[in-house]
């Protein structure tokens, strides 16, 4: 009984693994406020060119450069685990494997696209970076990754995490990087949004909109911003999780896998362990592939494909995506990383065409398969990973109910030990159970009636 499979420092993928190369139907492009596509130098305040030239990239294949590879191997590659105690608490025939990306020294996937951001930055002269993070996993790795690199980082922060998570706070700072609550009075989205709502728990969009106008009003031009999630290249970073979760299957000797599972929220965490195996089902495999969601903020299962804003003061371009709208404000559940108002465009493309299944399961289910898990696992995953574990559950019975040995892999994403005030909800009862009903929908989605259709582009294979 093999309980973890793990890979010499050797072993790690050499590339990233760029989807965009094998899409049955390609992406459509971002567009500007006059609905023409953007070109790459509209988003040079914004971002290095050496980022925007992976965001637009169709290579299939993107070299790893070596000193990011020297800075991964501090944790990389991670281990891959049978989950044996789950299995049997359970009783089902489903072989069960979990991608630890919990073991990275902020504890979660997200240090595989703040190394690699960071680094190009580096490389391009900038010498600030300014971002926004929800549950603080993504402002911890930047924070992390800037302290390594010699960057400065400054982090706006959700305000309802800041006030839940204020351990985050305190590994950001620990890292060198300043956390601010957001919406803050630093910036004038930040105080146009503290007029219209004084007492708001914030949003991702909001805090997006802080960090890029913190960004582009440097006078000085030596600061960028950085995003955790969403984007082509952040995307690609973390496809080193899927690629590194192949190679271990295949030296456990696992020929087959039925079942792929994440949380999304953005998209990265899904992406990087799904993309690799999506590239197995577009050439033939049988793969089911599944994202999941909270039914409080349902992007993907109740949000429209449309062309919408990454931000709420519009000033991301706008992109081809899942989107409840760019002003829709999530109610405060404890998984803060997956309170995001749209969806990765890549990752949107594959649900359009088919080859992703999207999923919503409340956080009353999530928090008890997470307890389920740390009384059989060990674990305390966190609340956002908590939705891929109880996806996994329900696929685990359904093996049982159809007598079928299933193998079945999903990724966690991160450990829950920064937020453990959720768990004590929990335990307390505090927690309800919130479905997102139509007419809150509603006014959010109207904002965007205006505003130029994607096509629903897809090959019909799926």
């Amino acid at each position: 009984m093999q309980t973890k499979v793990f890979l010499n420092e050797d072993e790690m993928p050499r590339q990233w693994y760029n989807i965009a190369a094998d899409l049955p139907s390609p992406l459509q492009p971002p567009l500007g406020p006059d609905g023409n596509p953007i070109t790459p130098d509209m988003l040079a305040p914004v971002f290095p060119m050496n980022i925007i030239e992976q965001e637009v990239s169709t290579e299939r294949w993107i070299d790893i450069p070596q000193e990011i590879l020297a800075i991964l191997h501090k944790w990389r590659p991670t281990p891959l685990h049978r989950a044996y105690a789950l299995e049997k608490a359970l009783g089902t025939p489903a072989k069960i494997y979990y991608k630890n990306e919990s073991v990275s020294p902020p504890g979660s996937h997200k240090p595989n696209t703040a190394v690699a951001q960071a680094w190009y930055n580096k490389q391009f002269g900038i010498k600030r970076i300014t971002t926004e993070t929800g549950a603080g996993q993504w402002g911890s790795a930047l924070a992390f990754a800037c302290s390594l690199l010699g960057l400065e980082c400054k982090v706006y922060m959700v305000r309802i995490s800041f006030d839940q998570k204020p351990f985050r706070k305190i590994m950001m700072q620990t890292w060198g990087a300043n956390c601010i609550a957001s919406p803050s009075t630093e910036t004038n989205a930040g105080r146009n949004i503290l007029e219209k709502y004084p007492d708001t728990p914030g949003s991702l969009g909001i805090a997006i909109s802080e960090a890029i106008e913190a960004a582009v009003t440097d006078k000085s031009g030596q600061t960028r911003y950085a995003l955790g999630s969403v984007l082509n290249h952040v995307m690609l970073h973390q496809t080193i999780i899927g690629q590194e979760t192949k190679k271990q299957l295949a030296k456990i000797g696992e020929k087959k896998v039925d079942i792929v599972i994440g949380c999304a929220g953005g998209g990265s965490n899904f992406a990087g362990l799904s993309f690799p195996f999506l590239s197995d089902k577009i050439n033939g495999a049988n793969i089911e592939v599944i994202a999941v969601e909270p039914t409080s903020c349902p992007t993907m299962t109740k949000g429209p494909f449309v062309y919408d804003h990454g931000d709420t003061a519009k000033m991301t371009p706008l992109l081809p995506m899942h989107s409840l709208g760019h002003d829709f404000i999530p109610p405060p559940i404890h998984a803060g990383g997956l309170r995001y108002h749209g969806m990765a465009p890549l990752v949107s493309q594959t649900i359009v065409e088919g080859l992703v299944t999207p999923r919503a399961i409340g956080q009353i289910e999530c928090y008890e398969a997470a307890v389920l898990f740390a009384r059989t696992e060990g674990i305390i995953p966190a609340p956002e990973t908590s939705h891929a574990i109880a996806a996994t559950i329900q696929e685990a019975k359904k093996a049982s109910e159809e007598g079928k040995e299933k193998v079945i892999v999903f990724g966690l994403s991160g450990h829950g030990l920064m937020d453990l005030s959720g768990y004590d909800s929990f335990f307390q009862g505090k927690l309800v159970h919130y479905e997102l009903p139509e007419s809150e929908m509603g006014s959010a989605i109207h904002e965007l009636d205006n505003l130029p259709k994607p096509k629903m582009v897809k090959s019909g294979k799926w």
